[in-house]
């Protein structure tokens, strides 16, 4: 059994009565939606036309908001209606970044994830769906899609359907019969900024315009829609900064140790007492930044572990408990074994980089779904912990080599990281949610904090103020590495702000 709907946009009247009866069944508070419709208008006075889309979870077979869950607050039914549990959320809102179809919100109330769940509770006791029930048009059609004898499945096996977003692969269960294809697809027309009827359409902006622009052609607009908030802000662009420097600090010792520095010593407790410092700051955010932080440690005794938030709970975790513990031996060996410092080292890595497989399961952020991110990272760790080292080793005095060393190895992060970045914009976009990200992130909102902070403070400025103690050595070392530092760590904060922020311009309703 799989239950699924048929809305039939050919009998639509955009009435709201859906909508409502959904409201009404659910106690749904002020100013969120699990089903609304959406308008878009076509052509050009007299010639026009409005369109209906109504839109709500899709109830996929493969769905990506139950794979990102921490805590199996979502989860599949067997015959597929794809459900919540309030009383397991921790309100991460991580499902919000995974579903394509923007069918999540926060309820105000329970301060909880939630979203249409078919009206499962109608459903066990023989009943129909609320918006079923009241729709005057019968355009909404719900029923097995397994029984050939239901009328869905007659209608998905004989006419012919259309679901959003096909490309993610989520295998939804919601089909639209006679729906715009411009309506379909979210990324193609300008979003209103106010009110029905009482203000314009907004103008494109620069992250709108580009190969994927269809309103030009077909003079179409969004005249109603809900809005939809961006889920994450400051806290996870600030949580990546803290997360690099714990893991870089730890990082760049254990290079120097490796490579046989033996005038890094002195840095080594004082790094990883900083590093343990950073992964404190690291965790503080993320559990403030969830919407029921009284609830945190569900992720880890109520683990999902298909998500990369659980796992990298446990990343987090385990380094900080290897991080305590090569300090202790630290202090009461003169150094600690080389294999250990190398597993230190590995959980370093694991937690410079999971974020990139946890934004990999931000399936409704296509910006964020680069190869290249484990890769971005980890180069910006390394960059935090030798730029921060560099600093301390240039103001407390260390020997000019080790500080020559620490700017080189700041140097060749910084070229990797610009390199990293220059292929990722050269590189093609297959949607065009990602390359409404990527124009929004060049060209739109968040450009100056890229350009102008990200690349020109973040990797122009140190690398010209790293390169002078490179060619004249112990020049001004307490001047310029401290500079450089602050320039670098600016530009990783700005950088990966506009990169949070792009990723969620796109509009997925």
């Amino acid at each position: 059994m799989r239950y699924g709907f048929v809305i039939d946009q050919r009998s639509c009247i955009g009435c709201h009565a859906c909508t409502v009866a959904c409201k009404s069944e659910h106690d749904v508070p002020l100013g969120s939606f699990r089903t609304w419709v959406k308008y878009v208008e076509k052509g050009e006075f007299p010639n026009t036309r409005r369109h209906f889309l109504v839109e709500r979870c899709n109830h996929c077979d493969n769905a990506p908001c139950v794979a990102i869950c921490p805590t199996m607050a979502l989860y599949q039914r067997p015959d597929g209606i794809v459900d919540f549990d309030k009383s397991r959320c921790i309100g991460c809102k991580s499902c919000m970044q995974a579903c394509p179809y923007d069918a999540l919100y926060i309820d105000d109330d329970t301060h909880t994830a939630a979203k249409c769940n078919f009206c499962a509770h109608r459903i066990d006791q023989g009943l129909q769906p609320a918006c079923v029930l009241v729709c005057p048009e019968e355009a909404i059609i719900f029923g097995d899609l397994d029984d050939p004898s239901t009328r869905i499945a007659q209608l998905v096996g004989r006419e012919s359907v259309a679901v959003r977003r096909p490309e993610q692969g989520t295998e939804p269960k919601l089909f639209y019969l006679g729906a715009d294809a411009t309506a379909l697809m979210p990324e193609a027309l300008p979003q209103p900024l106010g009110a029905m009827w009482n203000e314009p359409p907004a103008a494109p902006s620069a992250a709108q315009t580009g190969e994927n622009w269809l309103a030009h052609a077909e003079k179409a607009q969004v005249a109603y829609n809900v809005r939809h908030p961006r889920p994450w802000g400051w806290r996870v662009s600030a949580y990546l900064l803290t997360k690099s420097l714990a893991a870089g600090l730890f990082l760049v010792v254990a290079g120097l140790f490796t490579a046989g520095v033996k005038a890094a010593a002195p840095l080594a407790l004082p790094a990883v007492a900083a590093a343990v410092v950073f992964l404190g700051l690291t965790a503080l955010l993320l559990v403030v930044d969830l919407k029921r932080p009284d609830r945190f440690l569900y992720i880890v005794f109520k683990p999902q572990w298909r998500s990369w938030l659980t796992r990298g709970t446990y990343v987090l975790i385990g380094y900080g408990g290897l991080l305590v513990l090569w300090g202790l031996v630290d202090l009461v060996a003169p150094a600690p074994p080389l294999a250990f410092t190398w597993l230190v080292a590995l959980f370093a890595i694991m937690t410079a980089i999971y974020t990139a497989f946890l934004f990999g399961q931000a399936e409704g952020r296509d910006l964020w779904q680069e190869p290249l991110l484990p890769a971005s990272l980890l180069t910006q760790a390394v960059i935090a912990g030798s730029v921060t080292l560099g600093a301390g080793a240039a103001l407390t005095g260390q020997p000019a080599a080790l500080v020559t060393a620490l700017a080189a190895i700041a140097v060749v992060a910084l070229l990797a990281h610009a390199g990293l970045i220059a292929l990722a914009l050269s590189m093609p976009h297959s949607t065009a949610n990602a390359a409404w990200g990527r124009r929004e992130l060049t060209r739109g909102a968040v450009a100056g904090r890229f350009w102008g902070v990200g690349v020109a403070l973040g990797v122009i400025a140190p690398l010209a103020l790293l390169t002078l103690p490179l060619i004249t050595p112990a020049a001004a070392f307490a001047v310029i590495m401290p500079l450089a530092g602050l320039a670098a760590l600016a530009g990783l904060a700005g950088y990966e702000d506009a990169f949070v922020r792009a990723g969620q311009a796109a509009p997925l309703s």
